[in-house]
């Protein structure tokens, strides 16, 4: 397959609201494969189709935590529970850039699969927060909408010198 540019912030495609996916066929199975083999040389843990050029109402996210890659074509988020979490998050589509984000501690979300099947996915933690994140692009909105306080190096650094103590 092939490695897709992702757009960067200032780029009025990411301030767009992406269009339902009518037709599954091979150019959206190229477009899957391609946004994976992109997520996957990026290390991010989510990408939606805008982030690529592409304005479809299409997400992957892969958070390596054993249960593999997830194709949402179509989802909307159709349960979110009452508990939320504050973290930090950032984007592919803005490098560098990190701030602490309120999501809601687990979502369902319902979403046809690369052949158009509807399935209904439960996110909880940051399989959560990847699931808003991502859907929140497709309504072009970025994680600096929402962001609470925006971290500086310094932040960052203690931050993942704090995660590494926990592990």
């Amino acid at each position: 397959m092939a490695i897709r540019n992702i757009v960067k912030i200032g780029d009025p495609i990411l301030r767009k609201k992406s269009r339902k996916v009518e037709k599954f066929d091979q150019k959206l199975w190229d477009l899957l494969d391609d946004m994976k083999d992109t997520l996957d040389l990026a290390q991010g843990a989510g990408l939606a189709a805008v982030q690529v050029g592409i304005l479809r109402r299409v997400v992957i996210v892969d958070i390596d935590d054993g249960k593999g890659l997830m194709e949402l074509i179509n989802p909307e988020i159709v349960e979110v529970s009452d508990e939320t979490e504050e973290s930090e998050e950032g984007c592919l589509s803005l490098p560098g850039q990190w701030g602490i984000v309120k999501r809601p501690k687990t979502v369902i979300v319902r979403a046809q699969n690369r052949e158009g099947k509807w399935c209904k996915f439960k996110g909880e933690g940051l399989r959560a927060r990847c699931f808003c994140h991502e859907l929140d692009h497709l309504e072009g909105n970025v994680f600096t909408d929402f962001v609470s306080k925006m971290l500086t190096e310094d932040d960052i650094r203690r931050a993942r010198d704090e995660r590494i103590r926990k592990d």
